[in-house]
């Protein structure tokens, strides 16, 4: 019962998570009712040849849906989609919860999208809720081992990805170039390299080398994917006795203190300030951050984006947020949802090159997939004007094969409080290290119940 109680509690924390991941919007849903995401438009349609779906956001999101309905529709001309708009992702965590609870999925659409970090919660503590698509007609080593360990539960699959969420690092090359660096001198660098070019670079032109918001503080969970590590093992908070966290968390420390990374005081301040306010000279996130950074059109051709710093100085590989698409058990036309999700999102459309999903996708809604083949076509493969004419898109579907596979967790973004709340102890309250990170662990095991 905890954990179904869980599900209803975590739809608050959801409302509040995707702000940082370009998933929230204001619109209401197809059935003009107010958008407190509630949806009472109806959630199945009579024909044959029609799919409902609940989503998001009508600039990211829906985009893609209608892409890939126009995408399907190349070889079956009678197909349509029935887009249904939430108001945010916690509208959808919210409708699978309570139609579980009453056990009555006949209140769910025949595909709902879904947030990465949730979904292995949701499918363990509702499995009569979904239908696995193990069986779908689609390359599936083509889409990224990372992202699809999300929708992978006990070894079947059950999603399909929509955008991935792979981090870049991105630079203003005219400030890197005033401290007397290139994006060579910053690309395969080990963390140490990195806090002493920084040091540079705030000494010659007063610009941190990276930012972060404090609250809802990534850089952990990103560092420590980058060298192939997480936060749990084995289902238990691993913090203290994680030889590689300890690490990374000295080297988040030392960064702050030497004046390269600035931590700000929300996601406003890190987006409007830091970002778009000219404070920095490298932003490291999800590439759902990439329209923030375009905001300041007066540094169009100045920035460029790598890979991330390591301990080790290999290239470092991350991701960081992002949604796939999943078939509900309400769903009586289940043939069909297979083969428009495997066509569309899972990429068989892309066998030639070209896909109408992806390629719209990107050009609609700035979404970047995560099938291989479809970085192969032109509009993945042309540079980008902002990043100086580089082809950023295809580079980041490159980044996402690389990503490495990690032990996910339902307290995801629990560890990611307690963690940030660890390093302003460390910083602000002069906390020994061991000590903030001894307590972290602890509030978080208290919070998962296992003492």
């Amino acid at each position: 019962m905890k954990r179904k109680l869980l599900s209803l509690m975590l739809v608050g924390t959801m409302a509040a998570s995707m702000v940082a991941c370009g998933g929230a919007s204001s619109t209401d849903n197809a059935s003009g009712e107010g958008a407190d995401g509630a949806a009472t438009a109806a959630v199945q349609s009579d024909d044959e040849n029609t799919l409902t779906v609940y989503a998001w956001d009508e600039n990211f999101n829906i985009p893609a849906l209608q892409a890939a309905e126009k995408d399907y529709q190349e070889v079956n001309p009678d197909f349509h989609l029935e887009i249904i708009t939430q108001s945010q992702s916690s509208d959808v965590e919210s409708a699978v919860t309570l139609a579980a609870e009453a056990g009555d999925y006949s209140t769910l659409p025949d595909i709902v999208l879904f947030q990465d970090h949730y979904i292995q919660q949701y499918v363990t503590n509702y499995p009569d809720a979904w239908q696995d698509v193990d069986d779908a007609d689609c390359d599936w080593d083509g889409l990224g081992a990372e992202k699809l360990s999300y929708s992978t539960v006990n070894g079947k699959h059950y999603g399909f990805p929509v955008d991935a969420g792979t981090a870049i690092f991105a630079y203003r090359t005219d400030l890197l170039e005033e401290a007397g660096y290139t994006m060579d001198d910053v690309t395969g660098i080990t963390w140490d390299e990195f806090d002493k070019i920084g040091v540079d670079v705030y000494n010659k032109t007063g610009k941190y080398l990276l930012c972060m918001d404090g609250d809802g503080n990534d850089l952990f969970y990103m560092m420590l994917q980058a060298e192939g590590a997480s936060q749990f093992k084995d289902g238990e908070p691993y913090f203290t006795e994680n030889e590689k966290l300890v690490e990374i968390f000295n080297v988040v420390v030392k960064l702050a203190q030497d004046n390269v990374l600035y931590l700000a005081n929300d996601w406003s301040d890190y987006t409007d300030q830091a970002i778009q306010g000219d404070m920095v000279a490298g932003v490291y996130n999800g590439n759902w951050i990439i329209p923030t950074i375009e905001q300041v059109k007066d540094n169009a051709g100045k920035w460029e984006i790598t890979t991330a710093p390591t301990l080790t100085g290999a290239e470092g590989y991350a991701s960081n947020g992002g949604s796939s698409l999943y078939i509900t058990a309400n769903c009586k036309k289940t043939d069909l949802a297979k083969d428009f999700l495997a066509y569309t999102f899972g990429g068989r459309s892309a066998e030639d090159g070209q896909s109408i999903t992806y390629d719209e996708a990107l050009t609609n809604g700035g979404v970047i997939g995560t099938c291989a083949a479809a970085a192969e076509s032109d509009v993945y493969q042309q540079g980008v004007e902002f990043f100086n004419d580089q082809p950023i898109y295809a580079d980041i579907v490159e980044y996402t094969q690389h990503v490495p596979t990690v032990e996910q967790s339902d307290y995801h973004y629990s560890a990611r409080e307690q963690l940030a709340t660890a390093l302003q102890d460390v910083l602000t309250n002069g906390e020994d290290v061991e000590a903030a990170l001894a307590n972290a662990e602890q509030q978080l095991r208290f919070e998962m119940e296992l003492d």
